[in-house]
């Protein structure tokens, strides 16, 4: 008997592409990876007609799209495409900020124990959260939103990946404060963020699979939580002052920082709860604000 396919024996690997949900030739770009749940999904079209016996005679498949979660340890280089992709935007002298271009790929997910290979096309990062935290590596989860999909056991050529170590919590810095003018902080504990572009399928009749993929506002939103000490933080919410926050990420080899700017942002809660006989804690939400200095409300730069 074959063995069933394993995790472990598993890769994935993309290639942009020049026209949406076509695969261009070349070779595919292998990318690090924890978990994916990228699956093709079909709306079901049902009949209609009431029969005596109750028993219904149609049900046939409808639309089809492309969804689910790429998880990764974030790390330099391996994911600067994809990066491109959540953002809309363009790398200029290592500095990446919101735009309005979409960028579409190709992303194969094989099999190697049963040789068996699902292409996905005219994939797009659609959505990223981010979650930075003492004790673990930068989590990272790219939301993808496509069109189709195809099986076969043909595996396509991949480029390795680079084989950079993922960043920690250990080697960066974050700052706080006012716009233009923040300082560094050492109360704040964790930072989790999120970008969303609410990527989604246009169907027509006479096809099963989207003509394009439509988008929204580049909507990014965030919390962070810190130490108690005094009123700084609790006073930026309740005098809705505006603020910019800026949190940076190394690996241990120190050569690839990776800086996420939020040049004006404005905290919308600060929660001090008391969970027990420990240090209390302020628990802010935010959302980040278009900047006319920087021309973004993130700025991404990378060493």
């Amino acid at each position: 008997m074959a063995c069933f396919a394993q995790g472990s024996r598993s890769s994935l690997s993309y290639i942009e592409e020049v026209t949406f949900g076509t695969t261009p030739v070349g070779n595919f770009q292998n990318i690090p990876f924890s978990t994916h749940s990228l699956n093709l999904t079909k709306d079901r079209v049902q009949g209609n007609d009431l029969i005596a016996d109750r028993m219904p005679r149609v049900d046939r498949h409808g639309n089809k799209q492309v969804g689910g979660d790429i998880v990764v340890d974030l790390r330099a280089d391996e994911y600067d495409d994809l990066l491109e992709s959540v953002m809309m935007g363009v790398w200029a002298t290592n500095v990446l900020k919101v735009g309005t271009t979409a960028k579409y790929f190709s992303i194969e997910d094989y099999a190697a124990d049963i040789d068996q290979a699902r292409l996905f096309t005219g994939c797009t990062i659609s959505g990223m959260s981010v979650s930075l935290a003492p004790n673990q590596m930068v989590s990272t989860t790219m939301t993808v939103v496509g069109k189709d999909m195809a099986i076969s056991a043909t595996e396509k050529t991949q480029t390795a990946s680079a084989g950079n170590t993922p960043f920690d919590s250990y080697s960066g810095d974050l700052k706080i404060g006012n716009v233009a003018s923040s300082t560094t902080s050492s109360i704040v504990t964790a930072v989790d963020f999120s970008i969303d572009n609410a990527f989604a399928p246009t169907f027509v009749i006479g096809s099963d699979t989207s003509e394009c993929l439509q988008f929204g506002r580049a909507t990014i939103e965030g919390t962070f939580t810190a130490y108690f000490e005094d009123e700084a933080l609790v006073n930026r919410f309740l005098n809705e002052t505006e603020t910019e926050l800026e949190v940076s990420v190394d690996d241990p080899t120190g050569a690839n920082l990776l800086t996420f700017l939020f040049p004006r942002i404005k905290i919308n809660s600060a929660d001090v709860s008391v969970a027990g006989p420990e240090s209390r804690m302020v628990e802010c939400s935010f959302v980040a604000l278009y900047d006319a200095t920087e021309g973004s409300n993130l700025v991404i730069t990378r060493t």
